[in-house]
């Protein structure tokens, strides 16, 4: 499963300011794509033994088993129809099972806010005794059976999925959702689908909703003939009934855990690949249909390349990917059915330069592997999934677009994992969770596959893609926790790998290191000190870290010294008969950890121009930017042509523009072969507020990048402010959320009410984190106005608010811009003298605040409940 949250995107973020000129020349940088999968929210370490407690107090830790099996699930069939007004499931499930080891004739189903009508088993008419609590139903089988004994039972009953909870991770857990049931609203299609992870599927059928149960399946899917359906294995027939509904039988003949069963309705566009006789499907929504290959980028390419490093042909029976509406999560992996939410639907103009959709298609991918074909025992071993999907896409983007670019992509990821630190840190395989929703986070994702990286660099890629093979060969169709893993590389390497895994996968936390250089000129000695810092008590106070020290000799000659941390202060001395242009520690970038080293300008500048990876290049860039050292000008300018678009990016935020550099900036605003890079020197150069780069910003409204052009916007601004609103006003019919983006900056900017309306009309085409600038700049603007303004346009931020079908995102921007309303009425009452006007202001305030209150109470996400608490807020200002 992919990820989002509601605070950031999950794409690099290059934004500017509209107001241009007030934005600091260093914060024109690219910051790392930092994939925050909603973070921890506690902190979870395990307790240290207290000697001064009492034999009372002593307790053992929190621990969360693998769901124990009683019954074996063998085969699911399922005969599904819906009432799309009462949203509800009406449903046959014909359950083969056995016992899985001793005896029973007890069977428990994990079956939530279920009405059942009938239990039998398959050819009687006699029903079965039942217990039923709402959320399990334990159904009496009439006598004990043996573990070779097969049953069948046969479930008629009616499921009310819309009885929902949610978490940070899955904003809501119905299992199934109908999408504009009623069909009320014409700007969005009707859909029905599914998201059963953790163990939401028992939501509309009744089954062991268990990771460590696996079964194959049937489906029949009744609906109105006019929607196409998408289910796990191939679509076998369909057959017309006489109301005009169809019904289409979809066949899974390999078995797979119930969490990954899925059902998508909806007029779907769908365009066809082939991969080694399979099909591959591409459903989309009609308009993007012509984009659906690139919207679901190199599927072929990835199943061949996915399949030859793996050792592992993809093992299903097709592949499809579907696009839905109102999606709870970024994306989820089911069986040969991925659903992707609509944030990944875009034109091949809107995806240019974007590697977002590379990243989740692969994921959702490799997933097929890790996670679908060798499934996680237990969700505190959920990085057996997770971690393996994301490391994925550092694969992926190592083999198409490079090193460079997978490297950029691992430093975001890191700086991910450490930024949810400071939330709280917790073992990568987790017993302790409070709810196995808590599992997916930075960890579980970002670490997982940052761990694997360490992995594969010390065991080398032969062994560490053999290791890989066998693991998958011997597991397949079954669960699995991190000691099989293990196994099946001490199997291939013959050594012992317990610390490796004990410490990254068993303990928490990550080392913090101080490293410093020296050289003794007498001696000829070039001195390494290593010190740990982090905290003993919550993590190990060492970590054993194989890693390369690279020397750089003062004749260039670079020499490798192979060494292994593993004390908390360490010295490693090396043989140099002259002082070192630099020592390189870590020098392939593999440590899971963080790193503070005391390199001079000197040394920086000689990684920069000499050493091998990105991120020697990027930390040098980095670290020199800090520098006040107008020496360092030339330093940044060679960057500037660097072969790799993130270094040329940064390198804009620390170049000065002067004549020298003028041409240069320019010629990149204009030919870069990187659109990120293109607006970063457009911001650079309107931050001059030098009218002369005005044609070349009006030049660049004809860009074939959509972000380009909105920077374009935003720097005429500055530039030139009448050309500005001209091309606002130009390009107001835009469907594009990017451009519509930039137009709302300008518009916010202006300060003038009569562009309200432009928002008004627009803000339906704002999907995602677009959203939140999009309704900010309205409440802005909104500001500018009188009392009735502000009671209009709040009247108007309410209906977004309390629309429980919205995103999470969109529901708060648009109480947040409310709020904002009564923060400026707060400010206007302090100053306010006339007793009308302040009587008048207090009416208003009055009816903002009752607005926030009952907002507050319709609203059903637990994240911005909490949020809410500090609204109404009178110190907020506008």
């Amino acid at each position: 499963m992919f990820k989002k949250t509601i605070c950031l995107a999950l794409t690099a973020v290059f934004a500017f300011s509209c107001n241009l000129s007030k934005k600091a020349k260093d914060d024109l940088v690219v910051v790392p794509e930092t994939e925050y999968r909603y973070l921890d929210t506690l902190t979870i370490t395990a307790p240290k033994p207290d000697q001064m407690k009492t034999a009372e107090e002593f307790e053992l830790p929190r621990y969360n088993p693998s769901h124990t099996r009683v019954n074996d699930l063998l085969h699911t069939k399922l005969e599904v129809r819906f009432d799309w007004s009462k949203e509800q499931v009406l449903g046959k499930a014909t359950l083969k099972l056995k016992p899985h080891f001793y005896e029973t004739r007890i069977l428990t189903l994990d079956a939530k806010n279920f009405e059942f009508h009938k239990i039998t088993f398959a050819g009687s008419n006699q029903e079965l005794k039942y217990e039923y609590d709402g959320q399990n139903i334990v159904i009496d089988l009439g006598r004990a059976y043996k573990r070779d004994e097969e049953y069948t039972l046969l479930i008629d009953y009616t499921a009310s999925p819309n009885e929902s909870g949610g978490s940070a991770a899955i904003t809501s857990d119905k299992g199934l959702f109908f999408i504009n049931p009623t069909g009320e609203d014409t700007e969005k299609p009707q859909q029905i689908w599914t998201q059963g992870e953790t163990e939401n599927n028992s939501r509309w059928f009744p089954t062991i909703d268990k990771p460590n149960e696996r079964c194959t399946q049937e489906m029949y899917i009744t609906v109105q003939d006019k929607y196409k359906t998408l289910s796990n294995g191939d679509l076998v027939k369909s057959t017309p009934n006489s109301d005009g509904t169809r019904t289409d039988y979809w066949n899974m003949t390999q078995p797979h855990a119930p969490y990954l069963f899925m059902i998508a309705v909806g007029e779907f566009a769908v365009i066809t690949d082939e991969w080694k006789g399979k099909k591959i499907e591409y459903f989309v929504e009609k308009e993007y249909e012509e984009h659906a290959r690139r919207i679901f980028p190199h599927t072929p390419e990835m199943l061949s390349f996915f399949s030859d490093i793996l050792g592992v042909e993809y093992p299903w029976q097709k592949y499809s990917q579907v696009i839905v509406r109102d999606f709870v999560s970024g994306a989820m992996e089911n069986t040969t059915g991925v659903i992707f939410g609509e944030f990944i639907q875009g034109t091949e103009r809107e995806l240019i330069d974007d590697l977002t959709n590379d990243k989740i298609v692969a994921h959702e991918m490799f997933h097929h592997w890790f996670g679908d074909l060798v499934t996680c025992e237990s969700w505190a071993n959920l990085t057996m999934n997770e971690g393996f999907a994301n490391y994925s896409e550092y694969l992926w983007l190592e083999h198409k677009y490079g090193k460079d670019e997978a490297d950029f992509h691992l430093l975001n990821e890191l700086q991910g994992y450490l930024s949810s630190t400071r939330q709280g840190i917790h073992p990568l395989i987790h017993f302790g969770h409070l709810d196995k929703e808590d599992m997916f986070d930075s960890h579980s994702y970002n670490k997982g596959g940052l761990v694997l990286h360490q992995l594969r660099n010390y065991l080398g890629d032969d062994a560490f893609f053999a290791g890989l093979k066998k693991y998958l060969t011997d597991n397949q169709y079954s669960d699995v926790e991190a000691h099989e893993l293990r196994l099946a590389y001490e199997d291939v390497t013959g050594e012992d790998l317990n610390w490796f895994f004990n410490q990254w996968y068993f303990e928490a936390g990550h080392p913090e290191l101080k490293v410093e250089y020296a050289y003794d000129e007498t001696a000829q000695k070039v001195t390494v000190t290593v010190e740990q810092l982090q905290d003993p008590t919550k993590q190990p106070a060492i970590f054993q870290m194989p890693v390369a020290i690279d020397v750089y000799t003062a004749t260039g000659e670079k020499v490798r010294h192979e060494v292994v941390v593993n004390d908390r202060i360490e010295k490693f001395e090396f043989d140099a008969v002259a002082r070192p242009k630099l020592v390189n520690f870590d020098a392939d970038r593999i440590i899971l950890g963080e790193i503070e080293d005391n390199k001079t300008e000197e040394e920086l500048i000689f990684q920069y121009e000499n050493a091998p990876l990105f991120k020697d290049r990027y930390e040098a860039i980095e670290s020199l930017k800090l520098s006040e050292n107008v020496a360092l000008q030339p330093i940044f300018e060679n960057a500037l042509s660097d072969d790799f678009w993130v270094i040329r990016a940064v390198a804009l935020g620390a170049v000065e523009v002067n004549a020298g550099t003028e041409n240069i900036i320019a010629t990149m605003a204009e030919k870069d072969k990187h659109s990120t890079v293109r607006r970063n020197a457009l911001s650079v150069l309107a931050n001059t507020n030098d009218e002369k780069f005005a044609p070349i910003a009006k030049n660049a409204l004809n860009d074939p990048s959509y972000e380009v052009i909105g920077t374009a916007m935003e720097a005429l601004v500055n530039l030139d402010k009448t050309a500005a609103l001209g091309a606002a006003k130009d390009l107001e019919t835009s469907d594009n959320p990017q451009i519509l983006t930039s137009i709302g900056e300008i518009y916010a900017a202006s300060g003038d009410t009569k562009y309200l309306s432009f928002f008004e009309s627009n803000w339906d085409k704002m999907g995602g984190f677009s959203a939140i600038s999009f309704l900010e700049n309205y409440a802005k603007v909104a500001a500018e106005g009188d009392a009735r303004t502000l009671l209009n346009s709040a009247t108007k931020l309410e209906k977004i608010a309390v629309d429980m079908q919205t995103s999470p995102w969109r529901r708060f921007a648009a109480m947040n811009g409310i709020n904002s309303f009564h923060g400026k009425l707060a400010t206007e009452l302090e100053n306010e003298k006339d007793e009308a006007k302040i009587a008048a202001l207090k009416n208003t305030d009055t009816a903002i605040v009752e607005l926030i209150e009952s907002i507050k109470k319709t609203e059903e996400n637990d994240r911005l409940k909490a949020m809410y608490l500090r609204f109404p807020a009178p110190e907020v200002k506008p």
